[in-house]
């Protein structure tokens, strides 16, 4: 599949299956994530894997939306503020970028092995830092929740709603 055809297939999925995620699918995910470029090299995040039972009720209780609650795996992008790289001129922290980078790598990588996810930003951080103990200097980014959609035709009807490429292309100045 080429890269344009996996990134048209990507779409933000709502609707899944309990099935657990076979190991070696799940390591080929986060090995894609471990691959992502970040400002300097930096590599400023963790990726908090949640499986368990007791893992995946506290992130619900975190994001209490009913389709998220069949998720049987979430991976979390942690951001470590006093890892990432500001930028000299105006002290703008990358991290956000880097997190945006690694988190969509791991989406692209899902896809490809018919894996659904969605990118989940609409969560309760501070009771995430308390169920997770996450240190003051980390930051929970996202939540990605990872299972096999419920219809794999969710890949091909998902509506995908982008703006047309002559609405946001601007040459050479504003």
């Amino acid at each position: 599949m080429s890269l344009l055809t996996l990134i048209q297939k990507r779409c933000s999925i709502r609707n899944y299956l309990p099935d657990s995620i076979p190991t070696e699918k799940l390591e080929y995910i986060l090995e894609s994530a471990r691959l992502a470029p970040s400002a300097v090299n930096y590599q400023p995040w963790n990726f908090l894997v949640i499986t368990t039972e007791e893992g995946r009720k506290k992130v619900y209780e975190c994001y209490p939306r009913e389709w998220i609650k069949p998720t049987p795996t979430y991976i979390v992008i942690c951001g470590d503020h006093s890892k990432s790289w500001k930028r000299a001129s105006d002290g703008k922290d990358h991290l956000d970028i880097d997190a945006g980078i690694v988190t969509e790598h791991i989406c692209l990588a899902a896809t490809e092995l018919n894996i659904a996810s969605c990118i989940v930003c609409n969560f309760d951080t501070h009771l995430f830092r308390n169920h997770f103990n996450l240190p003051e200097h980390v930051e929970p980014i996202t939540i990605i929740p990872l299972a096999y959609p419920a219809d794999p035709e969710l890949f091909n009807t998902t509506p995908k709603k982008r703006k047309p490429l002559e609405d946001i292309i601007i040459r050479e100045r504003f």
